[in-house]
């Protein structure tokens, strides 16, 4: 049976009095070309002009949010859409409405995600800031395909598309600007079929609610937090192993290297490193288990091999085996120091190895109650 709405047009609206019923009367004229059955969904997210007015005339409805952001204002509209298809974008006529028809039949074609891309497209001049055109968005939307792996050109680009069904598999949380960055990467997550499509972008008319630094900042947080790989594996990962290569290379004696001696300082240094760098690896565990027991990720391959693989028991055994590593360093030290009546004695690299070896031990066993206490599954 087909449903009443075919299409639901999502706009978030602060201020928008110049361009909201430009865009009202575009996305109109594209139902009646298109032979759509639609809604248009206003939501106001605080406006003090004549944005709520406009809208009213109109006939559309119109939400109130009082919560301020980018994501708070979509997620209050799009818990009251009824399309089979859902079309959101800017109300400030930087996008042209008239492409919302690629969009949906992109949809009716199968895919459950269309996004548009401003770079493949055409921008037209003082449409977008210069720092954000070829630093801001190549910067974030790079970032985003070296960290989950998307073919995205414009991970920012505000007009998209997608089914009512692919919608309820993104469960969206967050209220600002990162809003857009997290609905890319659940929709990568959910592994829905996506399709990007080129784009015309627009001088806005009003004043600009981005505030650059901050809301770029807002992306590359939530970035990281949702990929504790680059956060956590990789930097801990390559600074444990410099570290330990550092460390055992050092144990025989100083060595020349780009015209320098190196030696107990670097020593020293590496061992910091070491311990510093298993601590950000552990903590890397801890936070990744975390999000996927709390829904906020989801398993991927990683953790599902280290959790077939890991047990407490052996977390302990290999902890134990690093910890006695470590102390029968030193006791053949003190043994050393023994035979020479308590007198003059010089093992600094090797209690230094020592002392590294006991706090990664010791971590290690430690570790492995907290990381089983995680796994473990209510019922």
């Amino acid at each position: 049976m087909k449903q009443d709405i075919e299409v639901s047009v999502v706009l978030p609206c602060l201020n928008e009095e110049e361009t909201l019923g430009i865009c009202i009367k575009k996305i109109k004229e594209v139902f009646i070309k298109e032979n759509i059955e639609g809604e248009i969904i206003v939501v106001d997210n605080g406006s003090t002009d004549r944005s709520r007015e406009i809208a009213l005339s109109q006939g559309v409805r119109v939400l109130q949010e009082p919560h301020k952001g980018y994501g708070a204002a979509y997620l209050r509209g799009l818990r009251e859409v009824k399309g089979v298809f859902i079309v959101m974008a800017d109300s400030d006529n930087t996008y042209d409405f008239y492409e919302m028809a690629v969009f949906i039949k992109k949809l009716e074609s199968g895919f459950d995600f269309v996004i548009g891309s401003r770079f493949k497209g055409k921008i037209e001049d003082k449409a977008m800031p210069w720092m954000n055109r070829y630093i801001g968005n190549p910067i974030l939307s790079g970032l985003c395909r070296l960290f989950f792996r998307t073919g995205i050109s414009d991970v920012h680009c505000g007009m998209r598309a997608f089914t009512s069904g692919a919608y309820k598999k993104m469960q969206l949380r967050t209220l600002g600007m990162e809003f857009a960055t997290e609905m890319v990467v659940a929709v990568l997550q959910s592994n829905l079929k996506v399709c990007e499509i080129p784009i015309s972008y627009h001088p806005r008319a009003g004043e600009s609610k981005l505030h650059p630094l901050f809301d770029a900042w807002r992306h590359i947080r939530f970035m990281l937090l949702y990929c504790p790989l680059w956060l956590y594996f990789i930097p801990g990962l390559t600074s444990f192993i410099l570290g330990m290569f550092f460390l055992l290379a050092l144990l025989k004696g100083p060595f020349l290297f780009l015209g320098r001696q190196w030696d107990l300082h670097l020593m020293v240094f590496s061992s910091v490193i070491c311990i510093l760098s298993y601590q950000v690896l552990n903590i890397g565990i801890y936070a990744h288990t975390f999000a996927i027991k709390q829904g906020f990720l989801k398993y991927d391959r990683i953790t599902r091999f280290f959790q077939r693989n890991f047990s407490l028991e052996k977390g302990i055994f290999l902890g134990i085996g690093v910890f006695l590593a470590g102390f029968i360093i030193l006791l053949f030290i003190f043994l050393d120091w023994f035979s020479k009546g308590f007198g003059a004695l010089y093992r600094i690299r090797e209690s230094i190895l020592a002392m590294t070896l006991l706090v990664v031990g010791l971590q290690t066993i430690f570790s492995s109650f907290f990381i089983s206490l995680l796994f473990l599954d209510r019922d």
